[in-house]
């Protein structure tokens, strides 16, 4: 495969694989960023890859009080799923799970969409009756009695058919500590990026995966071409000197989004440099034959 060389950092000539995915947004306020930050990561568990979990999420960015409809902290949360159906599912059982429950919380659109979602809509009978129906500025609201005083929640957000996942960059380095500084950087620099989201935890995975495996039933396995241990028992992808790997996942509500996001991930990476982080930078692909979104890294350098 052939290669570019960055700041001593070798960039293969390859191209991450990307999917068509639903996705919708969310704003969640509550009485301090911490508790904001506590429904989204509830809301946000066991939502890593809609492989196992149904759905993909976490919070795309925090919000300043002169940016949320209350005039209170507040955060943006993205969720992403393959099909109209299964977003709407998880949307509603983590909002009633996750959202209604902390205290002090309220709950917005975060996207307009091209289609509505139901959000108080889906959750309003929880209120057995006492809940108020309440239009204000073009917007619908539900109001429910909670015992902590009222859960405010806008009756629907919108959907995107536009969104994607799976763009992602392998991460490659001598040492475990310098691979994770490398991904670390890029997690770092994909934050800034607003309309995404990394959905495995702190944002990096090492599991690392391919299609099918050996035994029946399984829809996913290690990617053992990406595993030092197994460089002598298997075909590896890897060099002699490159002992760890990590992986960064990145689901965007565009394609642009994406892009944007792996490019502000190369950059930290090239940046930071060999000495003190990775060696080399690939993605995964399937040959470009199922997902129609293909992120060049060539044409993601600088």
């Amino acid at each position: 495969m052939s290669a570019t060389v960055r700041n001593g950092v070798t960039i293969d000539d390859t191209f991450a694989e990307a999917f068509p995915m639903r996705g919708t947004a969310l704003v969640v306020t509550a009485s301090s960023h911490d508790w904001a930050l506590e429904a989204a990561r509830s809301f946000a568990g066991f939502a890593t890859s809609v492989i196992a979990c149904g759905c993909e999420a976490g919070v795309d960015r925090l919000l300043q009080p002169d940016e949320t409809p209350d005039g209170r902290p507040g955060l943006r949360i993205l969720l992403f799923a393959m099909d109209t159906k299964s977003l709407e599912k998880q949307l509603a059982v983590r909002l009633g799970q996750c959202i209604l429950t902390s205290p002090g919380s309220a709950c917005f659109a975060g996207l307009e969409g091209e289609a509505p979602l139901p959000l108080g809509n889906a959750i309003r009978y929880f209120a057995d009756g006492w809940q108020v129906s309440k239009k204000f500025g073009g917007r619908h609201f539900w109001r429910l009695p909670v015992m902590d005083g009222e859960f405010l929640c806008e009756a629907t957000t919108g959907l995107t058919k536009q969104a994607v996942g799976g763009g992602n960059l392998l991460i490659m380095g001598e040492t475990a500590a310098k691979t994770l500084c490398a991904a670390e950087a890029a997690r770092d620099a994909i934050l800034t990026v607003e309309g995404c989201i990394m959905p495995f935890p702190g944002g990096i995975v090492r599991s690392g995966s391919k299609i099918g495996g050996k035994y029946k039933g399984m829809i996913a396995s290690t990617n053992d071409a990406y595993c030092p241990v197994l460089k002598g028992a298997t075909t590896t992808a890897l060099s002699a000197n490159i002992e760890s790997v990590l992986e960064i996942v990145i689901d965007g509500l565009t394609a642009e989004r994406v892009a944007s996001a792996m490019r502000a991930g190369l950059e930290a990476i090239v940046a930071l440099g060999p000495q003190s982080g990775a060696v080399r930078v690939s993605a995964g692909n399937y040959g470009g034959k199922l997902g129609p979104h293909h992120f060049h890294l060539r044409e993601l350098l600088p």
